[in-house]
């Protein structure tokens, strides 16, 4: 059945319906990570919530191009046009190459998005292999008369271009405001306005990475890259961009101004932004001591954590909030994540053990339940009402199991079908232990009941409650009756 899928544009502020460019296609520009460090809960985020749309999509029918690039060259420190390139600087400190670095946190990065159970994206360029294709647009940025050169450097004029279109479109600020709170320079950069954005830069001699341009031996400004990389692999108009809220401004914000010179003014179609993870209400930071890497979190390793956290059990976390609201970490919030998420998936394995009966009729309340749970997911992604639903779900399972109802095979299919694409297909979710080895798992609990129950023909019942206690320490809960004995973990 075809469904309709809505999303919030950032650039209009309104929940669009989704309408790709060519039927049944739908191309995604994710803003990926710059690799001179550990991947971190900030990553884990916008990782988690574009892998969930791309299941989404992929379910609803769309055959899916996701690019997600790997910045690494031109991302100066605090996000400025002067200052030392991070890799750059992480090299030299290290004394190594710089794409010795970029190769081991790329590596680390993967890693830590393969735990979290993120599908690859269909192409991640880098930065640095497209040297080639950043100088052409700069070039075609000069030709308009948007950028200027100056003392090997080209920047973008912003002051020009928001004669001619406006700056600020996206982020809703007006060039005018910032002009009014912001002090003038102070001759030691070679902008015109503070407000102008590099393009290209001369590379200091100290600077390892560098490549030749026709204005001198430098190397790209960090927001060209994404519109090069886009375009290339996604055309010049393509259906969605997203990233992370922190990247709405000035990084977006001058990527859209660099498209609308060189490809026109609606290049990109939606815009989607994920919003920030805080902890305990405060930005995440290596200064404030609260800044956890996603090897910290799986280990348990760092102050703010009392025990370690399963990767599915952050994922989980960071679903239970909407992508584009606020979302506070502490350690009792992934302590309650990790509590919700067993009963969600054990309910699975109680819908297992209910006999089905053939000739009952269906139950409404499964279908109802499925067909809530998709429209939350294409009313804007909005997983904590589709969570909210999968929680009915197992509630229900669990109260046909106490009350040992049969089920219609039907029930059994429909439900089947929700963990399978929903809550493993679409968000992701899968058990916390090794899939292969449940079934073994399984039959050892049986055999071991087995005993136990032997034990209790035999009336030798300090042998049957130990049998019970022993179970229970592992986590398998024991339920005696007059019909037999039941168990679940």
């Amino acid at each position: 059945m075809p469904r309709d899928l809505f999303i919030y544009n950032t650039l209009s502020r309104e929940k669009e319906k989704f309408q790709p460019l060519v039927p049944g296609h739908a191309g995604l520009y994710v803003c990926g990570p710059t690799v001179y460090g550990d991947p971190h809960l900030g990553h884990a985020r916008p990782g988690v919530v574009y892998d969930v749309f791309v299941r989404l999509l992929k379910d609803l029918g769309y055959k899916v191009r996701y690019v997600r690039n790997i910045t690494d060259v031109g991302h100066l420190e605090n996000d400025s046009d002067s200052g030392e390139d991070k890799i750059n600087r992480k090299a030299r400190l290290e004394e190594l190459e710089p794409m010795e670095i970029v190769q081991y946190y790329t590596i680390r990065y993967h890693q830590a998005m393969a735990a979290l159970n993120t599908l690859p994206p269909s192409i991640e360029p880098r930065a640095s292999g497209h040297i080639t294709e950043q100088i052409a647009m700069i070039q075609q940025i000069l030709d308009t008369g948007m950028a200027y050169e100056i003392n090997g450097s080209v920047y973008f004029d912003v002051e020009r271009y928001n004669r001619e279109h406006r700056y600020g479109i996206l982020s809703r600020r007006v060039l005018e405001d910032l002009q009014t709170n912001t002090r003038t320079l102070d001759g030691q950069d070679d902008k015109r306005s503070p407000f102008d954005f590099a393009l290209w830069k001369k590379a200091a001699p100290e600077h390892i990475m560098h490549w030749p341009s026709p204005w001198s031996e430098g190397f790209p400004g960090w927001h060209l890259e994404c519109s090069v990389m886009s375009s290339k692999y996604l055309g010049q108009v393509f259906d969605i961009h997203g990233g992370g809220m922190d990247l709405l401004f000035p990084h977006h914000e001058c990527e859209l101004a660099q498209n609308t010179v060189t490809r026109g003014e609606h290049s990109v179609r939606y815009w989607m932004h994920n919003n920030l993870i805080t902890i305990n209400g405060q930005k995440m930071g290596k200064s404030l001591g609260n800044f956890i890497t996603l090897e910290e979190l799986f280990s348990g390793k760092h102050p703010l954590l009392t025990q370690a956290f399963h990767p599915m059990t952050v994922r989980f976390f960071i679903l239970q909030a909407h992508y584009r609201g606020p979302l506070d970490f502490s350690n009792d919030a992934l302590v309650a994540a990790g509590k919700g998420l067993k009963r969600l998936l054990q309910a699975r394995l109680v819908l297992k053990k209910i006999p089905v009966q053939e000739g009952l009729a269906a139950s409404d309340t499964l279908a109802e339940m499925e067909e809530k749970i998709y429209r939350a997911l294409c009313d804007d992604l909005n997983t904590p009402v589709a969570l909210a639903a999968l929680f009915d779900m197992a509630g229900w399972i669990q109260a046909t199991s106490d009350a040992r109802k049969p089920i219609a095979p039907q029930d059994r299919d429909v439900a089947e079908r929700i963990y399978d694409r929903v809550a493993e297909g679409i968000l992701g979710l899968k058990e916390e232990t090794a899939q292969d080895h449940l079934p073994l798992v399984e039959g050892l609990i049986e055999m071991i009941l087995e005993l136990r129950t032997r034990a209790r023909s035999r009336k030798e019942w300090s042998e049957s409650d130990r049998i019970r206690d022993r179970l229970s320490d592992l986590g398998v809960k024991i339920k005696d009756s007059k019909d037999g004995t039941d168990w679940e973990f």
